[in-house]
């Protein structure tokens, strides 16, 4: 798992460190920066992955000036250091880069440690006599990487997750698309799964389902005459065979609710959910965290959850060192951990939730004065 996440004119952020445990949730007002900061880990992933790498990974974000933060000055690169547990070894990687006259993405820096051996160094000598060598990392090279293959294994088995109903309704949903962050390839996913596991894990995410959506006692999934895969649950009706529907007719609840379940036991890497509230009842939503507590703790796998919710932040058992809470200035985003928020400590100590101590600090100034909006128009 991650354990320190060091990042420096990244998107809306200027200086971040901050520790991480296994379950972290991420709270804050609209714009300030939720989802770049999730996306630090989009990006290591985009790195490691087949078919991937450092050029492919800036690219699909615009190029290094739409990723280098508007408040970097003097120290334009940008820089993203993690510190993670990987088995019994602890090991650090860092990056930093910027652009060269062409706009070419090109490495300022990248250094690997096992425990406190430093294994790379960048740039080397080599790097020096080959300045094109800059614009990969030792990462995405096989002949390279053997000695911290885990580290490109690691980052490469992290999974984002944004569940949109509507891409998993469309009929071509998985053409092209591979662990698709929006769900478009989810049936897919499912389909290329063993027949035992599948079923296994289907009967599991049915079991939950039922406490949502209690009329739906069955899930399968069968492929139409054209090979299309669809997921087909069976309602309670009156008329016998009449309560099969397909994902075309779930609501966007049930089809989010699958996902989110499927996504918690099909990997073993840190998974990163995004709103997961969203198209959920609040009944359900307050459930969430012990959910996927319960859902961690068997499976070891670190979460990363984005949220704006209060059912979900007044959980309990959400403790301060789960909790980052960003909060934007004129200087870019900052980013506290609840572990030295006195404030949250001390509610928590007094029999207050999460919820009461973040919402009141980071919701927009002035919020109420949303409700008079259109008093004055014709």
């Amino acid at each position: 798992m991650f354990k320190r996440l060091i990042i420096q004119n990244w998107r809306n952020f200027r200086n971040v460190d901050v520790e991480l445990s296994s379950r972290t949730f991420l709270v804050g007002p609209n714009a300030s920066g939720k989802s770049n900061l999730l996306d630090v880990f989009r990006f290591l992933h985009d790195i490691a992955k087949t078919g991937g790498g450092f050029q492919h990974a800036v690219r699909q974000r615009g190029g290094v000036s739409k990723i280098r933060s508007l408040s970097a000055r003097r120290q334009p690169a940008v820089v993203i250091e993690v510190s993670l547990d990987i088995g019994k070894e602890s090991w650090r990687y860092r990056i930093a880069f910027s652009q060269d006259n062409h706009r070419t993405p090109k490495l300022i820096e990248e250094k690997v440690w096992r425990s406190h051996q430093l294994l790379v160094d960048r740039p080397s000598s080599e790097d020096e006599e080959d300045p094109v060598r800059l614009t990969q990392t030792v990462l995405e090279q096989i002949t390279a990487n053997r000695e911290f293959r885990e580290i490109q294994e690691f980052f490469a088995s992290i999974r984002y997750l944004h569940i949109v109903p509507q891409l998993i309704r469309e009929p071509d949903r998985s053409t092209g698309r591979q662990h698709d962050p929006y769900g478009g390839d989810l049936l897919e996913q499912l389909a290329q799964t063993s027949k035992k596991t599948l079923e296994s894990r289907l009967r599991e995410i049915n079991r939950i389902l039922q406490i949502a959506v209690p009329q739906l006692k069955e899930l399968k999934l069968e492929r139409d005459a054209r090979g299309t895969p669809h997921l087909k649950g069976l309602y309670e009706h009156w008329r016998p065979h009449a309560g099969w529907q397909s994902e075309e007719q779930f609501s966007d609840g049930t089809l989010r609710m699958i996902g989110l379940l499927w996504s918690i036991v099909d990997g073993t890497g840190p998974l990163l959910l995004e709103e997961p509230e969203l198209s959920l009842h609040p009944g359900v939503v307050r459930q969430l965290p012990q959910m996927l507590g319960r859902a961690q703790r068997r499976s070891r796998r670190q979460l990363f959850i984005s949220t704006h919710s209060r059912d979900i932040l007044e959980d309990p058992n959400i403790h301060p060192d789960e909790v980052l809470i960003l909060y934007p200035t004129p200087e870019g985003t900052q980013v506290l951990s609840g572990r030295h928020d006195r404030v949250l400590i001390k509610l928590l100590e007094g029999g207050g939730t999460v919820a009461d101590a973040v919402f009141a600090r980071t919701q927009p100034a002035q919020v109420e004065q949303l409700s008079l909006f259109g008093e004055d128009l014709v």
